[in-house]
């Protein structure tokens, strides 16, 4: 089954956009209106990553995907989504993108997997910036 990628914090996801999937090294500790049965943890940057400055987290985080490499990482979503019977997966994570000088992981993933396998990956709540939304539908 061919996937399409999608990003989203846990607060924002709807599940008429997919399947949710955490990319995240922690669950939610607040209650979610859906449930949330996928993990991917090796999508999840290691916990040392996160006391660097950006440009040392981006590195450290891309040179851990390009270690697991693209065909590993896309046989495990494409596994998620043929037990889900849905080719849309969402990944999910904490933070607000809408907010000036937020940053986090699930962007950085989709650069990279941009760069991996030439598809887009779209975010489907507000980011910061000209643009407060990168995507206006869904397939």
């Amino acid at each position: 089954m061919a996937i399409t990628l999608f990003t989203a914090r846990f607060q924002e996801y709807r599940p008429e956009q997919g399947v949710p999937v955490r990319i995240t090294r922690g669950a939610p500790r607040f209650r979610l209106p859906y449930q949330l049965l996928h993990t991917v943890a090796e999508l999840a940057p290691a916990a040392a990553y996160f006391t660097k400055p950006r440009p040392e987290f981006t590195a450290a985080y891309q040179a851990d995907l390009a270690a697991l490499g693209a065909h590993r990482i896309a046989e495990r979503l494409g596994a998620i989504a043929e037990q889900a019977g849905e080719q849309r997966l969402v990944l999910l994570c904490f933070e607000d993108l809408a907010k000036p000088d937020l940053w986090c992981h699930r962007r950085i993933f989709a650069d990279w997997w941009r760069e991996a396998t030439g598809d887009q990956v779209r975010e489907l709540g507000p980011m910061a910036g000209p643009s407060p939304y990168e995507q206006g539908t869904l397939l």
